[in-house]
Order: C-alpha cells, then sequence, then structure tokens
C-alpha cells in the first residue's frame, strides 16, 4: 500500500506550492489584487449581490463616495496585481540585485528590437568576419555568418589533420563575436594554452567544437550546441561541410596548395580553386541568402577568407539571384602575398571573377580616413593603403560608400571599428530600403 502511494504522481501545477519556491506569496498578492480590482468594479456597477456590502461601507465612511471608494479599491488592487506578477518573475528567475533586474528588462528590450532587424548573410572568414559580426549583433538578432573552411594552418589546421575535423578556428571566432555578453564563458571560449604536451597553442573553444564535432557528428550540430552554451544572437554556418582545401594558380605557372602557403608563395595569383573541384554548399546557406535582406562580402583576406566561399557550388549563384542589397567592405590596407599593389576596383574585380563573372556587388565600403602616423610595420612588410580608384569603380557600376572605419589608436595600426563600420552599413542600407 506504503509503495502505492509513493508512486503517486504529483499534478505538474500543484508543483508551484511545494515549499521553498518563494513564490507562493507573491501568488498571494497577485489574487489578492485580482479581487479587489474585481470588488471594486462591482461595487461601481452597483451589482446586487453586492449591496450589503456597498451600504455598509457608505455607512462605516460615509464621507467617501461611491465612485471613490470603487476607485480606490481598483487602484489598490492593480498596484498588488503587478507587484505580485513582478515579485513572482524576479523570484521565479532568482534575480537578487538591482544590477540582475535592470539587465534582464534590457536584454528583453533588446531582443525584442533587435528580433524585428533585418535579416543579414555575412560571408567571409578569419578576423575580419568576427570585427564585422560585434558590430552588426547591435542593429539586429537576424544574422546569418556564413564561414570559410579552407583554414589549414595553426590550431586548427594540427586539429584539422590529426582528427579530420572541420577547421574550427574562424567558426569560433564568429561564435564569440555574436556572444550576447562577452562574459567568463566566452573568455573562456576564447582561451589559448601557452604551454602544455600536445596543448600549447590550442585554443579551448577549438578543442571544444572538435570534442562535439565527434559526440553529435558533425560541425553544423557541434556549432548548434556551442551556440546554445554561448547564447550567441544570430547564426554561424560553415559554408560546406566537404573537406575543402585551396589551391592557387600564380601568373608565373605555378600552382601552390594550402591556405596557409598561398600568401607565403609570393607573386600574382592568377586563379584561386579548391580541391575537390566540386564543394557542396550546405542548404541552409542558400537557404539564408534567399531570404536576406543585405547581403556583406569581408572585410578579410581576399583570396584565403573571402573568395573561397564563391567556389562552393551554387553560392555564387544564389547571392546573385538573392533580391537583398549587396555590399562589400574592403580592406584598409593591402596583404602581401595575396593583394600587392591592388586598389579598390582590383578587389572587386576578383571577387566577380571568381563568381563567374555574375553581379554579386551593389556598392563597396572604403575607409576616407587614415590615421597621422602609420606603422613603419607596413611599409616594411610591403603593405600599403588600400587606393580608391572612382573612375574604374564608376565604369563598374558599384556604389561608394565613403567614411571614416578605423578605430583610434597612438601605435599607428590600421584596424576597422566594428561599431563604426556595422553603423555605416546600417543607415545605408536603411536609406536604400526607403
Amino acid at each position: 500500500m506504503l509503495k502505492k502511494i509513493r508512486h503517486i504522481k504529483m499534478p505538474k501545477d500543484v508543483g508551484w506550492l511545494i515549499p521553498g519556491l518563494e513564490v507562493k506569496r507573491w501568488f498571494a498578492i497577485i489574487l489578492l489584487g485580482s479581487f479587489l480590482i474585481l470588488f471594486g468594479i462591482l461595487i461601481l456597477l452597483n451589482i446586487g449581490i453586492l449591496s450589503w456590502l456597498l451600504t455598509f461601507a457608505k455607512s462605516t465612511v460615509n464621507y467617501i463616495s461611491h465612485e471613490l471608494l470603487a476607485g480606490g479599491l481598483i487602484i489598490a488592487g492593480i498596484i498588488l496585481f503587478f507587484l505580485g506578477w513582478q515579485k513572482t518573475n524576479m523570484s521565479i528567475m532568482d534575480l537578487r540585485t538591482e544590477k540582475d533586474r535592470s539587465s534582464v528588462l534590457e536584454i528583453l528590450y533588446r531582443r525584442r528590437k533587435l528580433n524585428r532587424g533585418p535579416h543579414i548573410v555575412a560571408i567571409g572568414g578569419g578576423t575580419g568576419l568576427s570585427m564585422l559580426l560585434k558590430g552588426i549583433k547591435r542593429f539586429t538578432n537576424n544574422i546569418t555568418a556564413v564561414v570559410t573552411v579552407g583554414d589549414d594552418g595553426g590550431s586548427s589546421g594540427r586539429l584539422r589533420e590529426e582528427l579530420g575535423v572541420l577547421p574550427p578556428g574562424d567558426i569560433r571566432n564568429c561564435l564569440a563575436a555574436l556572444a550576447d555578453d562577452e562574459d567568463l564563458v566566452t573568455q573562456l571560449f576564447q582561451y589559448r594554452f601557452q604551454n602544455g604536451e600536445g596543448l600549447e597553442g590550442h585554443s579551448f573553444g577549438n578543442l571544444f567544437l572538435t570534442a562535439l564535432c565527434s559526440i553529435t557528428g558533425d560541425m553544423v550540430s557541434a556549432v548548434k550546441e556551442s551556440s546554445k552554451v554561448l547564447s550567441i544572437r544570430g547564426v554561424v554556418l560553415p559554408a560546406t561541410l566537404d573537406d575543402m582545401k585551396l589551391a592557387a594558380k600564380f601568373e608565373d605557372g605555378r600552382i601552390v596548395r594550402g591556405e596557409s602557403n598561398i600568401p607565403e608563395a609570393g607573386g600574382v595569383i592568377k586563379r584561386l580553386f579548391t580541391e575537390p573541384e566540386r564543394c557542396n554548399p550546405l542548404p541552409d546557406v542558400l537557404t539564408a541568402i534567399k531570404g536576406a535582406d543585405l547581403i556583406i562580402l569581408g572585410p578579410g583576406s581576399l583570396y584565403t577568407s573571402v573568395i573561397p566561399n564563391l567556389l562552393i557550388s551554387g553560392v555564387a549563384d544564389a547571392i546573385a539571384a538573392s533580391k537583398a542589397k549587396k555590399l562589400y567592405v574592403c580592406n584598409i590596407m593591402t596583404q602581401p602575398g595575396e593583394t600587392d599593389d591592388y586598389t579598390v576596383s582590383d578587389h572587386i574585380k576578383a571577387l566577380i571573377k571568381h563568381a563567374g563573372g555574375k553581379r554579386i556587388i551593389d556598392a563597396v565600403l572604403v575607409n576616407d580616413v587614415l590615421p597621422n602616423v602609420i606603422s613603419e610595420g607596413y611599409a616594411e612588410a610591403g603593405s600599403f593603403p588600400v587606393v580608391v580608384d572612382k573612375d574604374k569603380l564608376s565604369s563598374l557600376n558599384i556604389e561608394i560608400i565613403s567614411a571614416k572605419l578605423i578605430q583610434e589608436n597612438k601605435s599607428g595600426l590600421v584596424r576597422h571599428s566594428s561599431n563604426r563600420v556595422a553603423r555605416v552599413i546600417y543607415y545605408w542600407f536603411k536609406k536604400n530600403k526607403k
């Protein structure tokens, strides 16, 4: 008999009455407030069953008018109702401090507003894409980051070679950039081991994604689970699940294989291609491009971060066919081994060429202000400001968006400001949408 009693299941709704939850008192206040509101309305309407209570109330406090008594009860009821409702929510979410409460209100407001933002697809890789995402997430939650998977250097290259996974480095950076709050968990995700046999040089996030990939079966599922841990805004997608490797043919006929080897080879790149030649796109990538309001290419290494995405079967076609606005964020400085002596129009011509001649760019965003002092390291490495050749851009029918995009710094380093880049893009998009 006792065994049967022990196995009787408690209804779910009754579970709210379990001692220690600290919500019953607030439920009681909600009920009291509701009762006072109802009672006030009934008095105001002079409902028959409450006439004797009204008569009693009038004889007790005959100096209070009928309407004033009803109004007072209703107001008191409303105050108690909302007090109980607020305290119940705070208790359920265990928000004990004013900071916690204001943070929740801010997050709720921000998410409601940002959920109505434009659908943006950002395509690229490396630090350029993660920089862009940090700024764009301030304007919308509807972000899809399409990340190249051609990396074969550093921690990503080692994991790719030893364990056969897609390189997780660029994906990790994008996840961290889109994290709702760059708190301790995000810092942990970006942590890089400085020593330790087999660990030195690896980042925790790369190892985490690799482990999840093994558990879930593929990188897409691993990224989805990681997104939940970091509470990211938007979606991060590898451009393909195929084992894509990059190769470049140079003007002198040489063919150099490996993403990390291409910039080191020296010379003028004639054509970039993948091995295998045909890599299948992730279906979600094509769906996101089709439904986008705005597609952004770059910034980042032209031949090793941006163009590789266009080489995946169907991606360039999907961009060209999309009704979205299409924008390229040009690099501020040339990159030795990839874009030596390139102007802005040279960057765009390379993109169009590798997209099969399709129109995949409507406008280009360029920086129009350089710091007074540029680090001597750039010139020593053979890196110079990218020249904005307006005449050639006009002949390509490309709109030029010119603005100050760099961060202020005293060291002479030229870096994009994520906030400035995102702000210029967003207001350009809004103006063109109208």
